[in-house]
């Protein structure tokens, strides 16, 4: 989208210009330069504090005044949460802004790419991006992964930083209490798990305790790898993964998931899992520790752990510590989740746009180490300090009652641009008991390899958005029959992967294994 002359020289003449501290060194433009942007993420759907195209974050001002670019929001689809919904909204349009960023934008920016709605950006940055490019040369199995089907790269990714994210969570204070160790074994689950069950850990007499609880109810999945099973090969739920012959595979379609969910079917009955965990949603982990009744779960490190302190002060004795994996029938012990190094959100360059160049010099802004602090943990003097070479928040941000994760979102930090987190941002609220369980788990060698994901060529994503979609849905469905007890996994099984074969499966997998070596080689 161009911008008219008049509306530059009215930019030029305001008070947009650059102040006179900023660092001529990160400065893209000599002029202010004003490019519109589609923004749309989960907690946002626009380039704003409050989701409203007159509104800026703090970090968007802060990075006007280092750059001299200016993000305009021109974000599709603000009445949808659902950013696939948007992306094709904006594409069906036809007139794109010329940033388009935000939520899961990888696979259409690799399939319209192509095509020509979007920039590739290989030689662009090779000539005007240092910093992304160093980035690159460091990471060559990175860029591999965000490659589209013709060779050439369309966007910049939001790159995680870390490895570890979710861990097994139990109440110590509740095997005290019952003279039980913690778990080593599937066997030794069962039975605490049990006994959580039965034994009145709480101590209110009634039988009301939730063994095994969750958040998201996918996490329920985790379960599987005790039976040597998988729920997923990435840190997106019911995703493929690579097998030990080096094949692309669904975890769903695999006899340890027969198994597995066997298994987890008779945990349920014997309501050793929370039996509204399809259902209780998100507040179920608030909901279970304060009220006393929540016994194990498997989520974030971070956050998980945050609850030992406050809930001390209304639970006696309260301890919800991380513990290691139990190993598995076969003895293995698994940490499934992990973080995973990219992601595909991030955003890219449109056809429309008049002024790629400045544009990727100004996402190479951001893998600075001036842009990397600004985007990780908002504007330096405002919510944090340099103290002896550390970005460090101030107290007020660390001390409040809104998380530190989410004030950053207000501020514009930590939002899915394409940027580079800094794990140190994180660490910072981590309390000491949750970094504890994170050199527990890397002293033991849990983390399995990562899919990454695979780009299609057209004839490939015809074959994956003709058969894939409904497969999904039926594997999820029969999922949740079989643990409910609406179904029999056992007596189900060989109809079922005949119907996924009927259903196109073989196909998927085809097309999913020729991308795959194909990207990989």
């Amino acid at each position: 989208m161009s911008i008219p002359k008049a509306a530059l020289a009215l930019l030029a003449t305001t008070a947009m210009t650059a102040p006179a501290f900023a660092d001529d060194h990160l400065r893209v433009v000599d002029e202010p330069l004003e490019l519109t942007i589609h923004m749309h993420w989960p907690r946002a759907q626009g380039y704003g504090v409050g989701g409203s195209p007159s509104d800026v974050y703090p970090v968007e001002e802060a990075a006007r005044e280092m750059t001299g670019i200016h993000l305009k929001d021109a974000t599709a689809g603000r009445n949808t949460t659902d950013a696939a919904e948007a992306m094709n909204l904006m594409i069906a349009q036809g007139n794109l802004p010329d940033i388009v960023g935000g939520n899961l934008i990888q696979q259409p920016v690799n399939q319209y790419g192509p095509e020509g709605a979007f920039v590739p950006l290989n030689e662009l940055v090779a000539e005007h991006a240092p910093n992304i490019q160093k980035f690159w040369d460091e990471h060559p199995e990175l860029l591999e992964s965000i490659t589209a089907a013709d060779g050439n790269y369309y966007y910049i990714p939001y790159l995680p930083d870390g490895e570890f994210g979710r861990a097994w969570y139990i109440r110590q204070d509740w095997l005290d209490k019952l003279g039980l160790e913690q778990p080593q074994t599937v066997d030794e689950l069962h039975d605490v798990l049990t006994a959580f069950r039965n034994d009145d850990p709480n101590g209110n007499g009634r039988k009301d305790e939730i063994p095994f609880f969750a958040r998201e109810w996918e996490e329920i999945g985790r379960l599987l790898t005790l039976w040597d099973g998988r729920s997923s090969g990435s840190d997106t739920h019911h995703d493929f993964y690579v097998n030990d012959e080096g094949k692309v595979v669904h975890p769903y379609a695999q006899e340890a998931y027969r198994t597995g969910i066997k298994n987890i079917a008779q945990w349920y009955s014997e309501g050793l899992i929370d039996p509204e965990i399809f259902t209780r949603g998100s507040s179920s982990r608030d909901y279970l520790l304060s009220e006393n009744l929540g016994g194990m779960t498997h989520d974030w490190f971070a956050s998980t752990s945050g609850y030992n302190v406050p809930l001390r002060e209304l639970i006696e004795g309260f301890n919800f510590v991380p513990f290691l994996p139990p190993a598995s029938v076969s003895g293995k012990r698994v940490e499934e989740h992990r973080r995973t190094p990219v992601k595909p959100d991030g955003w890219a360059i449109s056809y429309m746009n008049e002024h790629p160049v400045e544009t990727v010099k100004y996402f190479d802004f951001w893998f600075t180490e001036e842009g990397r602090n600004l985007s990780n943990f908002g504007v330096e003097g405002k919510t944090w300090d340099m103290v002896n070479g550390e970005p460090t928040f101030k107290p007020e941000v660390l001390n409040s009652d809104m998380p530190v994760n989410n004030q950053m979102y207000l501020e514009g930090a930590q939002i899915y641009r394409g940027y580079w987190m800094d794990y140190r941002y994180e660490l910072q609220w981590t309390s000491e008991e949750a970094r504890k369980g994170i050199e527990l788990y890397a002293a033991n060698d849990l983390l399995i390899d990562q899919f990454l994901g695979v780009a299609f060529t057209p004839e490939e994503q015809a074959v994956y958005d003709k058969y894939w979609p409904s497969i999904r849905t039926y594997m999820l469905e029969r999922e949740q029959a079989w643990i409910l007890g609406s179904g029999d996994v056992e007596a189900e099984w060989d109809s079922y992967v005949s119907t996924l074969d009927k259903m196109g499966y073989p196909q998927v997998i085809e097309v999913m294994n020729t991308a795959y070596q194909r990207q990989y080689n």
